[in-house]
């Protein structure tokens, strides 16, 4: 798998291009934190690779500086999602200078079915509020079918745990169902510096390029209570953190030894596991 330019921002590359204050106060209770400049939000967009004919959905715009970014590129459109209706009017600003490419929905991204949106090719773009991050996430892993491509900013932390392999402190249940629907790579790396008001922690942008064969609902509905089950007590052997869902006869049909753990099993283990359990 070839990515874009996989990139890190360090601290003494911020002043690059000019600060600026965001239009509005980010609010914590929508996990806001905006991108410091127009430079920065030029390097995620370019993170998303080649957008030629893309529809784009952007979730949680905020001022619109990646927005703006994402307009210079040759998608064919751009559709973006917001929740906070005081992003309304630099929205808007935008709207009118691109009123063929840019379309503005006012709504919580929860509640939306992003594939109604627009057809396809279809690519997420979004630095995406930290408090929803991953239940927007598993939520389209669900239908990644759907996509070309998604290219989502999340906590470091929560990246790592995205793109983490069997055995690693890290791998866990959304490791499994994103490396189980998706290739994913971290392409950006940004401090907390990059954003205004400045987060505690650092961030990191996650490309995913959904597999051409995507699980029916019914199984990665079943691979969700597996690996709630298996990672619920991942200090625990399988036999014992799988009882819930037949424990040792689930695995010995599936040809896994009961004593085994939850971070060892390989995606295609979990693919085994999961094809036993009813949808």
């Amino acid at each position: 798998m070839k990515w874009p330019g996989q990139t890190n921002v360090k601290r003494d590359g911020l002043a690059s291009s000019r600060s600026a204050s965001p239009l509005f106060s980010a609010r914590k209770s929508l996990g806001q934190h905006f991108l410091r400049n127009a430079g920065l939000a030029r390097r995620v967009a370019a993170a998303a690779g080649n957008l030629s004919g893309m529809n784009v959905i952007e979730i949680g715009p905020g001022p619109g500086a990646l927005t703006a970014s994402l307009l210079e590129t040759p998608l064919a459109s751009l559709t973006a999602i917001e929740i906070d209706p005081r992003a309304a009017p630099a929205l808007d600003a935008l709207r009118l200078r691109h009123p063929a490419r840019f379309r503005l929905v006012m709504a919580d991204a929860r509640e939306v079915a992003l594939p109604a949106l627009v057809p396809p090719p279809r690519h997420v773009v979004a630095n995406l509020p930290y408090n929803v991050a991953t239940p927007l996430l598993i939520a389209w892993l669900a239908e990644a079918g759907a996509f070309a491509g998604l290219t989502l900013m999340f906590q470091a932390e929560v990246a790592e745990r995205i793109t983490a392999r069997p055995e690693s402190p890290a791998y866990g249940r959304l490791s499994v169902l994103a490396q189980w629907t998706s290739e994913v790579a971290i392409v950006l790396r940004l401090p907390p510096a990059a954003f205004l008001p400045r987060p505690k922690v650092a961030s990191a942008v996650v490309a995913f390029v959904p597999h051409s064969e995507q699980p029916p609902p019914s199984r990665f509905a079943a691979m969700q209570r597996l690996t709630a089950a298996a990672f619920g007590q991942r200090r625990k052997m399988l036999r014992q953190g799988l009882k819930s869902l037949g424990g040792g006869a689930l695995l010995e049909a599936a040809g896994i030894a009961s004593d085994r753990r939850a971070e060892t099993l390989s995606i295609a283990e979990f693919d085994r596991l999961a094809s036993l359990l009813p949808g």
